[in-house]
């Protein structure tokens, strides 16, 4: 009413949806006894965040499946692009990076990430592996992750190795083995779905990989 930005700051250990309207949300889960000073350096500037959410939040609980279902569909971000209120991976800065220059050597993937904002942040690329293979998760797999900091403006390279599980499924038997011929790499400092796409304003950058 007062016409000033309202932030929600959720101190909770499990995902949640507030169900409020607001400016911001800044999810802390159980920060610890540093946790006030971090929370204040982020709220007044000091620092950048640049935290990814490590699980997927939903928007509606009673969706989701029953609780003695122990199958993975409606589950997880490689199972389910419904009922998502954030996803995997999300999560923003006080900045704006690019990202470019995908290359992949084998099973090394490389890349430049570069800030474009006007502060200094971390933040956080993020790898995805699409296997083409029957026995394969509908959507992509995270398979690596690199943190860098930026100063404004900055440009640097980064690589992973993607490891030689990522490129497994397993079978209804419950097998893991390398079945897939194709795979799809995505890089981006978010998952490649469309809402992450959406809330970041960035798109992921992807290349394709013969085995």
């Amino acid at each position: 009413e007062k016409g000033k930005p309202v932030i929600i700051v959720s101190a909770v250990g499990s995902a949640i949806n507030v169900e409020e309207d607001c400016d911001a949300v800044i999810h802390t889960w159980y920060p610890g006894q540093s946790g006030g000073k971090a929370l204040a350096d982020i709220l007044f500037g000091k620092v950048s965040p640049s935290g990814k959410l490590p699980v997927t939040f939903y928007a509606d609980a009673d969706q989701l499946p029953a609780f003695d279902d122990y199958s993975m569909t409606g589950r997880t971000y490689r199972y389910t692009r419904e009922n998502i209120l954030y996803p995997f991976g999300y999560g923003l800065t006080y900045s704006k990076t690019s990202l470019s220059d995908l290359v992949v050597d084998g099973k090394q993937a490389t890349l430049n990430i570069t800030n474009t904002g006007g502060v200094d942040t971390d933040d956080v690329v993020q790898f995805y592996l699409k296997d083409d293979s029957e026995c394969a998760a509908p959507y992509p797999t995270l398979c690596g992750f690199v943190r860098v900091h930026l100063t404004a403006g900055e440009t640097q390279s980064v690589s992973v190795e993607i490891p030689e599980l990522a490129f497994t499924s397993v079978d209804a038997d419950g097998v893991r083995a390398v079945r897939g011929k194709n795979y799809v790499l995505y890089a981006g400092t978010c998952q490649p779905d469309p809402l992450s796409e959406k809330l970041t304003g960035t798109a992921c950058l992807s290349q394709t990989i013969t085995l």
